[in-house]
């Protein structure tokens, strides 16, 4: 009596089935945008020529609608639009920080963020006021919600 070994079948399995497209890796998430480390004297002069540029900007969109109003005083402006609401744009310095009041988005921190481009020199980078947690912009933000552009 033989014995017989029993005959068993190797089929290839392949982690991802059969495709005409190749294979495309997803691109890494980008880095989250961080605060520049700036000092206090740095961080009142960024945000003082904000705050003023903006002002000049509502300033002159005031002058084109009566209904629109705004005041800067004691360092909080108040920007007052019709169905809409009321904005309250501050400087927070123990956080260098711009906070932002919305009656559409809600309140938002803003940090000043430096970004670098490839192509330019380290420390030669534009700087911007960004939320950290979803990376807007409060130019961003600001043009969206009120028009406003920078």
């Amino acid at each position: 009596m033989a014995l017989s070994t029993p005959v068993t079948r190797r089929q290839s399995i392949s982690a991802r089935p059969f495709s005409a497209t190749p294979y495309v890796a997803k691109p890494s998430p980008t880095a989250k945008p961080t605060a520049a480390e700036i000092t206090e004297a740095q961080y009142h002069d960024l945000a003082d020529e904000y705050l003023e540029t903006i002002l000049v900007k509502y300033e002159e969109m005031q002058d084109a609608q009566d209904d629109l109003d705004v005041e800067f005083s004691s360092g909080v402006m108040t920007v007052k639009i019709p169905n809409v609401g009321t904005y309250v744009i501050n400087k927070q310095p123990p956080n260098k920080q711009i906070w932002l009041s919305s009656p559409v988005s809600g309140p938002k921190r803003y940090d000043y963020v430096v970004s670098e481009g490839q192509d330019e020199k380290q420390g030669s980078g534009n700087g911007e006021w960004v939320y950290l947690r979803d990376g807007s912009t409060l130019s961003e933000v600001l043009l969206k919600e009120t028009g406003l552009e920078l």
